[in-house]
């Protein structure tokens, strides 16, 4: 009886372990910066529930980073690009004052590769969309992108069109910090809403 009760107690913790590990997080709480970390002396303000990233004077790069870090995870967020949209969501990164190592999943202007694969202080591109697929994006507009992680395998979509799937050793070795971008040389901004991640 008691090997039933003890296996039966070990069931419903590895169940509820699942379980918590199958829950979103929600990144951005609507109110403050919390959990995040700004490096550079861009902007970053949250002005009616959304969070917005704008050059600052120095027109420099910019990143708000998570404190927490991540490995395997599906990251869902929104985003609506006015003026420059030139921007990205960093992964399985690490930052020391503006210099960022990782892997950027590409948020820009249209014809820009939104949704590639960027490796920071690396190899570069080590994908991009198919040109026709350009037409997910809605400039202006808010747009739904999904980054779904998994051991070598990176998986992007935009309003629900797959991007990019690309698989890559060099991705999986890693984790770190997931970090929002503000590209060099002045006139960006960007509004983020709907930050959430699902650690897998």
């Amino acid at each position: 009886m008691k090997l039933k009760l003890s296996l039966s107690l070990f069931i419903l913790l590895l169940l509820s372990v699942a379980t918590f590990a199958q829950k979103k997080q929600t990144l951005f709480n609507g109110k403050d910066l919390t959990g995040w970390k700004i490096y550079g002396t861009e902007k970053w303000f949250v002005e009616d529930g959304l969070l917005v990233c704008e050059s600052g004077p120095d027109k420099e790069y910019g990143y708000l980073g998570t404190e927490q870090k991540f490995k395997n995870f599906e990251l869902t967020l929104e985003f609506k690009q006015e003026a420059n949209g030139n921007s990205g969501v960093f992964f399985h990164s690490s930052i020391e004052g503006t210099k960022i190592a990782g892997w950027q999943a590409e948020v820009a202007p249209p014809g820009s590769s939104t949704g590639g694969i960027y490796e920071s202080y690396g190899r570069g591109w080590l994908i991009k969309p198919e040109p026709e697929k350009d037409k997910a994006l809605k400039m202006g507009e808010w747009n739904k992108m999904t980054i779904k992680v998994v051991g070598n395998v990176v998986t992007t979509f935009l309003n629900g069109t797959q991007m990019i799937t690309l698989d890559d050793a060099k991705i999986g070795e890693k984790d770190g910090c997931i970090a929002l971008q503000i590209h060099s040389g002045g006139g960006i901004k960007v509004k983020w809403r709907k930050i959430k991640i699902k650690q897998l």
